[in-house]
């Protein structure tokens, strides 16, 4: 899962550059025309980077097999340096014929014209959640090709010895909160709970209580409201009761990891990335779908593949993004090389990732994706990210209230978007 863009922000394309794409999108993508008359579809990507370049190329054999006049010429990019590299390329009409996007950069991509529209999209081998993500006004733009999500860790040892019934997916916050008080003892160093007081945890809390972030039309804050004051208040209320305050290390890199590893923390907040970290844990774990409030709404995080809007073979990029997103040769690849997780609404082809071992309930993975909440986007993201997460902080500090911290949030934020 190492590549999927997820819980750290995404570079985001400056709008000057791309509103110079917006115009450049007449001059010709640089395209070749194969021996035989064969379309050359330039594709770019970042997460086949660093070990999984071998897995895209099988997955474009498979497609040049059953679309012979089409061959894909395939560029790999670096992480660090992709977004720099594609912002250039789209500004100069150079950018590939279809190219990958997480999803921060497609709202970004798609709001400045840079993309072209899919049409005749088939949306059956697709989860819902995953599908919609790529849709701008009702209109596809792009296709999910993978997908990473956050779901409840849970140590079954600790839940047996203190014999507190474990999570099910049926549970509220109010079930999460009584389960954790009965499991800390800070006498023995156990903590009942650990969620990241941040942004990324309160924009998916906020939505679990109803809430809205941004208005529809991104010029101002939301979330300074009911629902905005109980999702801050169940974050900012664990630290010092169920789980431990910053002082006492939470928010330091592996913190949380290593307390769930030791065995001293009975349910983690965390992303299924760090099911193979797990692999020799001294104890017995599983996962659930995250507690809700007044509904369900798991943290999302997926990259997408898309057609340049400057392309002259947008149809012939369109066959590959699909295969490549679709395929049952997409499938394969990705599960037998651990490469992400597919985005497919079919369980059945993913049978033998659900069976592969601890946790047991893999199952809780795609279910997460029944409700889900994507990241809200504005130009100036990192900023935003950065301005709640220290109000937040703030408050579970005791540095402010809550109602004090989240109003000054939305002030930062709506200075932010206007």
């Amino acid at each position: 899962m190492r590549s999927l863009v997820r819980r750290g922000a995404a570079p985001l394309v400056a709008g000057l550059v791309l509103a110079l794409a917006a115009c450049s999108q007449g001059s010709a993508t640089r395209t070749e025309e194969a021996a035989g008359g064969k379309t050359t579809v330039r594709y770019m990507n970042f997460s086949a980077n660093d070990g999984h370049e071998k897995d895209l190329d099988a997955i474009k054999a498979a497609f040049e097999s059953a679309n012979p006049d089409v061959t894909v010429q395939i560029e790999t990019i670096p992480y660090a340096d992709y977004f720099t590299k594609l912002q250039t390329a789209v500004a100069g009409g150079t950018a590939g014929d279809a190219f990958e996007l997480n999803y921060e950069n497609f709202v970004t991509y798609t709001a400045n014209g840079s993309l072209a529209e899919l049409t005749g999209v088939d949306a059956a081998p697709y989860k819902p959640s995953l599908l919609d993500a790529f849709k701008a006004d009702g209109r596809q733009y792009g296709l999910p090709a993978s997908f990473s999500n956050v779901v409840l860790f849970y140590n079954k040892d600790l839940f047996a010895a203190a014999e507190v019934d474990p999570p099910t997916a049926s549970w509220t916050w109010a079930d999460e909160q009584a389960a954790a008080a009965k499991l800390t003892d800070k006498g023995k160093g156990v903590w009942g709970d650990y969620q990241p007081i941040s942004f990324f945890e309160f924009y998916k809390t906020l939505a679990q209580a109803g809430g809205t972030f941004l208005a529809p039309d991104k010029k101002s804050a939301t979330f300074d409201s009911d629902a905005g004051r109980k999702a801050a208040e169940f974050l900012v209320s664990k630290a010092g009761t169920t789980m431990p305050t910053e002082a006492q290390g939470a928010g330091t890199p592996d913190f949380d990891s290593k307390l769930f590893k030791d065995g001293k923390l009975a349910m983690w907040h965390s992303g299924i990335w760090m099911f193979s970290s797990l692999a020799d844990a001294t104890f017995d774990w599983d996962i659930v779908v995250e507690p809700g409030d007044t509904t369900k709404a798991s943290a999302m995080f997926t990259n997408g593949a898309v057609v340049s809007a400057a392309s002259k073979h947008k149809e012939a990029a369109q066959k590959w993004v699909t295969f490549l997103t679709s395929s049952d040769a997409m499938v394969k690849a990705r599960l037998d090389t651990s490469w992400e997780l597919p985005p497919v609404a079919d369980t059945g082809k993913v049978a033998g990732y659900l069976t592969a071992g601890k946790p047991a309930n893999r199952q809780a993975v795609f279910d997460s994706l029944d409700a889900t909440v994507l990241p809200p986007v504005v130009e100036r993201q990192q900023e935003m990210q950065d301005a709640v997460t220290k109000e937040l902080s703030a408050a579970a500090a005791g540095r402010k209230d809550v109602a004090t911290a989240l109003a000054d949030a939305a002030k930062a934020v709506d200075a932010l978007l206007s």
